[in-house]
């Protein structure tokens, strides 16, 4: 579900080009779910194979990743562990919405209304284990890293960037500033769809707070008063009023009980956005592309075509021209040769 930040957060645009010879830390289930809600036949049921298992997520990662690569962008695959004891009531009301959709789609199929049958398909996406895991493979084929983390995907990224491992988190969610992401990379499910975006929506976690004029500890308070996937927030604000009351300073507890909030209730969430359950990981290194196992995965697995897999990985083998000393700071990074002969970070 992610925050609703986005009428207070106005990101940077950059062309692809210039995140060249950068690593991004990939939200992996923010994405994949991405893929299985629009990655959909007309009726809104989800591309499968001739066997009838879904492969709107391996589609999804083929072409994500490779068009990421082609442009010279180095994408590290974070993927959840157990969530948050908080989350369970956000995954309770999802599990039923996802029910009511499912109705709903069963009933516009009926009527023969497509297009709210698709719409309502979208809302019924679910990931399974042996999703991620075959997912998790088709990465390994491709000779991308993949990370597991401890807890939330976002957080364990956010940290990575922190640490600077990675040059910046990339997710479709606002999350990932609450977490502590120096930088956020928007946009990538546009690009991947044939580069209908242009640019990147890059934002800058520092310079945010600092045109917010907040804190970061009341950047937490904003998300708590909207409400996050581990609590409700408060009736009646959005962001841009939520926004306007923290940038009163009237500090925490005076801000939560003016909106009707107990701050003993919220603390132990606002705790899971300051010391979010995250790892230490020695990142591995990109490899090549395992050809062999790609095509046993992709084409002879899930009958996909053995000529559109061999265009993807070329795709994702050609070597952009790098940003120059000027533009984006490439800090450390450098841009691996077919995706082998070098660390990330």
């Amino acid at each position: 579900m992610g925050l609703p930040f986005r009428d207070i957060v106005h990101p940077e645009e950059l062309p692809w080009e210039r995140l060249s010879g950068h690593t991004l830390a990939v939200d992996g289930y923010n994405a994949i779910y991405q893929f299985l809600a629009t990655i959909r036949q007309r009726d809104g049921r989800p591309l499968s194979d001739p066997q009838g298992q879904t492969t709107s997520h391996l589609m999804g990662v083929l072409y994500r990743t490779t068009a990421l690569l082609g442009q010279g962008v180095l994408p590290v695959w974070v993927f959840d562990g157990k969530p948050p004891e908080l989350k369970a009531g956000t995954l309770r009301t999802r599990f039923l919405a996802k029910e009511k959709a499912e109705a709903q789609w069963h009933e516009a199929l009926a009527a023969g209304d497509l297009e709210t049958a698709r719409r309502k398909a979208a809302q019924t996406s679910r990931l399974t284990r042996p999703m991620v895991e075959e997912a998790k493979r088709l990465l390994a084929a491709l000779g991308v890293p993949t990370v597991q983390a401890p807890s939330e995907g976002e957080a364990q990224a956010a940290f990575m960037a922190a640490r600077g491992q990675v040059w910046a988190a990339a997710s479709e969610d606002y999350d990932s500033l609450l977490f502590g992401a120096p930088r956020l990379v928007r946009g990538l499910s546009a690009r991947a769809r044939g580069g209908s975006a242009p640019a990147a929506q890059v934002i800058d976690r520092a310079e945010l707070l600092s045109t917010l004029g907040i804190s970061g500890e009341e950047l937490i308070l904003v998300g708590l008063v909207v409400g996050t996937d581990f609590n409700d927030g408060a009736k009646g604000y959005g962001p841009k009023k939520a926004l306007k009351l923290v940038q009163q300073h009237l500090g925490w507890e005076a801000t939560l009980r003016a909106v009707g909030i107990d701050p003993a209730e919220v603390e132990p969430v606002a705790e899971i956005f300051r010391h979010p359950a995250t790892e230490d990981v020695v990142l591995p290194p990109f490899g090549p592309v395992d050809e062999t196992l790609l095509e046993r995965l992709l084409v002879e697995g899930h009958g996909f075509s053995v000529d559109r897999v061999r265009a993807a990985v070329a795709r994702g083998r050609r070597r952009p021209t790098p940003p120059g000393p000027d533009e984006v700071t490439r800090g450390h990074q450098t841009l691996l040769d077919t995706f082998g002969g070098g660390e990330v970070g």
